[in-house]
């Protein structure tokens, strides 16, 4: 099925093909006029997939639109204090090609119009064994993602009719604003625009610029977001030179054209835009490349202020402790505990943006918690960006929690940034997942108001829970048919598919259930403690082991085998039916617990 927007850009190709106005740029060389008729869009998202339509692959020169590429490479290099003491950052009002440099200091006003631009490139040196011309093209391929090349036919041709320009760099250099000659730096300023490019480098360098800086197809990290703020800023105010204001209003995407015929526009975060026309208005402009980003700004509301993300709460679900408890199996005691102070820890699910919107509803969520919450779990793993106001504010929020005796807990995807927002001496346990996170706040929770009710080291078989409705005597002779084993942490203890082989009394330490899961990766189940018994559902199963069970440190085991088993049957079943009550009994209420977790999952 055909993409609706590439339906779109086709249908939008085809109206704006009919505008007939305007004229080529007539500096070129003799064997490449330009063709009226080429017209290409494309349209670039921030993950790389490109859209296009007509003359998406026709090379041309980049002129003008070079300019935002190299000024991001001298801010790179030199800094913005440096730059901007050469270069301001004001809208001229002025034609892209006009002679006027400021009072006094002789800077141009931008470093889109064409004196600000030779101000920039003359800022380029050569460099670890490359030219100036070099490491200007392999700046603007890393952006494109392709090798791309200076044509000497067009810089020769541009350099013989080049008079105003020459006359420009002449003036910059006598306020000092052109350091190492002139000359120089125009022939520099030539070679990049005599770069040549297709409407799909355009697409994906305006991507790159889209994504903050990195290349959406190569990974790289072309510009460091700094920069980019500042080259989108400069191009939204002097981008399409004397026409801005109008392009600002009607558009509202930061934009840079070029008298080669393409214009460029980007709009951060989700997309870059490329069109190729080669007729011109009178601004320098292509007519169809205008008309195009203004229909589609409209129809497709790419218009700054309408596609930016609304302040929508970042919070997407608040909930106790006890609606989504860890996988450690809990004596009844325990979870009599964890139950009746589950109050004291709220979990707080955090999506989208940490911008300031978002963490906004964030801390303020953080802040209405009731006084008595000692223990707060923000999982911040659906979270896209952490802008440095959130790691502001987060840091805010932690030492508040610390000072009153409160603790914050964070769950993170591998590699998340927010915990350098927190001072030196905060104690923030930070957890790959939910339920490591939950499991250590029930730890605290029981260790502080758990009293008698925590959880035994050891508990011998005579004593275990799972057998309470059975007599004395009845669990003393169970024990006389049981083997003791013992097993070293890591240690696996039952692999997945092994044959029914017995039920597994924990006497001291802890053991984990693990499966795999639709995706092929390993997850923990659960994890019981001493007193607590496994093995037995293999018998529901064909009596084959669904599970691989691991010991988690020191695990010491009563193991009443199969022939056990089988040995008691024969010899008082009455007996042996009261096992499998007892045992059946804890397996049920096991399961009404997985009940109960499942429907808080599809619920909250």
């Amino acid at each position: 099925m055909q993409s609706p927007i590439q339906e779109y850009l086709e249908h939008l190709h085809a109206e704006v093909l009919k505008l007939r106005d305007g004229a080529p740029y007539p500096v070129h060389p003799g064997d490449r006029e330009p063709d009226p008729g080429a017209f290409g869009i494309c349209l670039a998202t921030v993950d790389g997939y490109v859209y296009s339509v007509g003359a998406a692959d026709q090379e041309f020169s980049i002129q003008s639109i070079s300019k935002p590429f190299t000024y991001g490479l001298a801010l790179e290099e030199h800094g913005l204090e440096v730059v901007d003491a050469k270069v301001d950052v004001e809208p001229s009002g002025d034609p892209f090609n006009e002679i006027s440099l400021a009072p006094g200091s002789g800077r141009p006003a931008n470093a889109m119009i064409n004196a600000g631009a030779l101000a920039v490139v003359s800022m380029i040196k050569g460099s670890g064994g490359k030219s100036a011309i070099k490491r200007i093209v392999d700046r603007y391929s890393d952006f494109a993602g392709r090798e791309l090349t200076s044509s000497k036919a067009v810089f020769d041709v541009e350099m013989r009719h080049s008079d105003r320009n020459h006359a420009l760099a002449y003036l910059l250099s006598s306020f000092g604003i052109i350091e190492e000659g002139p000359t120089r730096a125009l022939e520099l300023y030539l070679r990049q625009c005599a770069v040549q490019v297709t409407c799909r480098d355009l697409a994906l360098m305006a991507a790159t610029m889209a994504n903050g800086g990195m290349n959406p197809r190569t990974g790289d990290q072309v510009l460091d977001l700094e920069n980019v703020e500042r080259v989108l800023s400069v191009m939204m105010t002097s981008g399409m030179y004397d026409d801005a204001g109008s392009w600002v209003s009607s558009v509202g995407m930061p934009a840079k054209s070029g008298v080669g015929g393409g214009t460029l526009a980007v709009l951060p975060g989700q997309a870059g835009l490329a069109v190729f026309s080669p007729p011109l208005d009178d601004h320098g402009n292509s007519i169809r490349g205008v008309e195009t980003c203004r229909r589609l700004s409209r129809d497709m509301e790419m218009h700054f202020v309408r596609s930016a993300r609304t302040g929508r709460s970042a919070v997407r679900a608040t909930f106790a402790i006890s609606e989504l408890p860890s996988r450690i199996r809990r004596t009844e005691p325990e979870a009599e505990v964890l139950e009746r102070f589950d109050d004291r820890c709220r979990i707080i699910e955090v999506n989208g943006d940490l911008l300031f919107a978002g963490t906004e509803s964030l801390v303020r969520a953080v802040s209405e918690l009731d006084e008595h919450v000692e223990l707060v779990v923000l999982d911040l793993r659906r979270v896209d960006e952490v802008g440095a106001v959130a790691l502001q504010m987060l840091g805010g929020v932690e030492r508040r929690l610390r000072e009153a005796d409160r603790q914050l807990v964070l769950v993170e995807r591998i590699g998340s940034a927010a915990a350098s927002a927190f001072e030196p001496e905060a104690d923030v346990p930070s957890f790959h997942s939910r339920g490591e996170a939950v499991e250590h706040c029930e730890n605290r929770l029981l260790a502080r108001y758990g009293g008698s009710a925590r959880e035994p080291d050891r508990v011998e078989v005579v004593d275990s829970p799972v057998l309470a409705s059975l007599e004395p005597e009845e669990r003393t002779r169970l024990v006389g048919l049981m083997e003791r084993r013992t097993y070293s942490d890591g240690e696996v203890i039952r692999r997945v598919g092994q044959r029914f082989g017995g039920i597994h009394f924990i006497v001291c330490g802890q053991v984990s259930n693990f499966a795999t899961d639709p995706f092929g990766q390993r997850a923990r189940l659960n994890t019981l403690s001493a007193g607590m018994t496994f093995g037995e559902l293999a018998l529901g199963t064909e009596e084959r082991q669904e599970t691989t069970d691991k010991a988690e440190g020191e695990v010491e085991l009563m193991v009443l085998t199969p022939e056990a088993i089988a040995e008691l049957e024969e010899a008082d079943p009455q007996a042996a039916l009261r096992l499998w009550h007892a045992l059946t009994r804890d397996a049920y209420l096991l399961v009404d617990r997985y009940l109960r977790e499942t429907l808080v999952r599809l619920t909250y």
